[in-house]
């Protein structure tokens, strides 16, 4: 284990004395899992600038480590829009497009598979930190259809765009899908307020929040090629994970 990720371990076990008792593994492999559930479950309050400095260059190393892709190597699938399986927080790009839960705050269960998780984790702690200033100012839990832009710290890409998908519990309803598309919308609106040129979209709400894939899929694309007949300004990159999402994508995209 390199000493960097020794140290932001044992900086954030010292922060809370219920941890006094727990044992630093030895492998690099072992040890981040530590880290990123102890950055998971950590509440946003300042840290150390030594602190800063040290986890900026781990994330950094990190997602370096994995490899980033500049979405401007990739092959449009259509004029101005991408379709690109593989990690978001690898993406070069103006924007990544996290899905959020209506905290705002990032997922704090320690390890979690979800974007929100894997968005926070390599950002750093400073994400978790503006969001939670943005929601102290706003003063209620933020509705669905919404978007909120940060800053992408450690991330490769410019800015992230936050939004709060609807969660299907049951049937879909006209609801949802006004909902969704509302996400969609919002955060292309926000990214051509703000300068953006190229916004990526992970698959909003087909994951913890069970909106059918197929769906949500006619619905972004639909409501993406939509904005772009009148906005000349942005590219978007369609960002997929699973196989099944990259095959739903293609047929909606160019009929394959």
């Amino acid at each position: 284990m390199t000493d960097k990720l020794n140290y932001l371990i044992k900086y954030l076990l010292h922060e809370n004395a219920d941890y006094e008792n727990f044992k630093i593994p030895e492998s690099a492999e072992e040890g981040f899992r530590l880290f990123r559930g102890l950055a998971n479950v950590r509440a946003p309050k300042p840290v150390s600038e030594e602190f800063l400095t040290i986890q900026d260059e781990f994330l950094k190393e990190k997602t370096a480590s994995k490899g980033v892709v500049d979405y401007k190597a990739l092959t449009p699938i259509k004029p101005r829009i991408y379709l690109w399986q593989g990690d978001i927080t690898t993406l070069q790009c103006g924007a990544i497009v996290n899905a959020a839960n209506s905290a705002m705050l990032g997922c704090f269960c320690p390890c979690h598979g979800c974007i929100d998780n894997a968005i926070h984790t390599f950002a750093g702690v400073q994400l978790r930190m503006e969001c939670a200033e943005i929601m102290r100012k706003q003063g209620f839990e933020e509705p669905i259809g919404r978007a909120k832009i940060t800053g992408a710290y450690n991330l490769p890409c410019y800015k992230i765009i936050h939004t709060v998908g609807p969660y299907v519990g049951g049937t879909l309803t006209q609801t949802h899908c006004e909902q969704l598309e509302a996400c969609y919308r919002e955060c292309l609106k926000t990214a051509v307020q703000n300068g953006i040129s190229s916004i990526a979209f992970c698959c909003i709400s087909t994951g913890e929040f069970h909106f059918p894939n197929k769906k949500a899929a006619e619905i972004a694309v639909k409501t993406v090629s939509e904005f772009l007949q009148g906005n000349s300004d942005i590219e978007v990159i369609f960002n997929v994970f699973k196989d099944d999402d990259c095959a739903i994508y293609k047929q909606l995209l160019c009929g394959n």
